[in-house]
């Protein structure tokens, strides 16, 4: 399988840490390229940021249209009908890019994986059925489509788990970010939720914490 194509941003010193980022649908990997220099991650956390591209696929709910899309969205109803196996597959491409930076050197420990809207959902997925333990998952704006079928790696059991959301969001209602915190605490996850009154979007509230989160999970 041929690793994905994306956007790399290295640190100003070799890097011993890497973040995975997956972008939402329609946009690709330069949409959070920007960020990166605002979280201001300090100089003796040299980071490597990896943000992917999602391929080219139609989308039921967007008419058949093709665009940028880690999977297909059936229905919009809450819950969200998506097509598993895609999802699944594009989990499987996410954790070819984290073998890659283990064999680049970087430990499977200081490796984050985070994700916006439907990459947050790949990210649930691909970080907790990762065979190797990592660093932390990222979830931003999203829900937890595999609750059903996911088969949680116990490597990554006791993975530290940040939630971000907008309580103003009309695309992935805020409701269905705290149904990914009650799934993960039933399965024995801690994870950290964090509100911030945005829509469907990023804030520099968020991004300040994100920075944060980071610096205490790659410490």
């Amino acid at each position: 399988m041929k690793p994905l194509p994306g956007v790399e941003i290295e640190p100003t010193s070799p890097a011993n840490a890497a973040v995975i980022w997956l972008h939402g649908l329609g946009a690709n990997g330069h949409d959070f390229e920007p960020v990166v220099p605002e979280l201001q991650l300090p100089a003796t956390l040299p980071v490597r940021f990896i943000f992917p591209h999602a391929p080219q696929l139609p989308v039921t709910i967007n008419g058949g249209f093709i665009m940028p899309a880690w999977y297909d969205i059936l229905e919009m109803e809450l819950d969200r009908k998506v097509d598993l196996t895609q999802l699944r597959h594009s989990a499987l491409q996410i954790q070819q890019l984290i073998d890659r930076e283990i064999e680049r050197g970087i430990d499977s420990r200081r490796i984050v994986i985070a994700g916006f809207s439907q990459g947050g959902a790949v990210g649930f997925e691909a970080a907790l059925s990762y065979p190797k333990p990592l660093a932390g998952l990222l979830a931003l704006s999203t829900y937890f489509a595999t609750t059903d079928s996911i088969d949680i790696h116990p490597a990554n059991r006791q993975l530290p788990v940040q939630i971000f959301h907008g309580t103003a969001d009309d695309v992935v209602p805020e409701q269905l970010g705290r149904k990914s915190v009650t799934f993960l605490r039933d399965q024995g996850f801690k994870p950290n939720y964090q509100t911030f009154p945005m829509g469907h979007s990023v804030c520099m509230e968020e991004i300040a914490a994100t920075s944060s989160w980071l610096q205490q999970v790659l410490d």
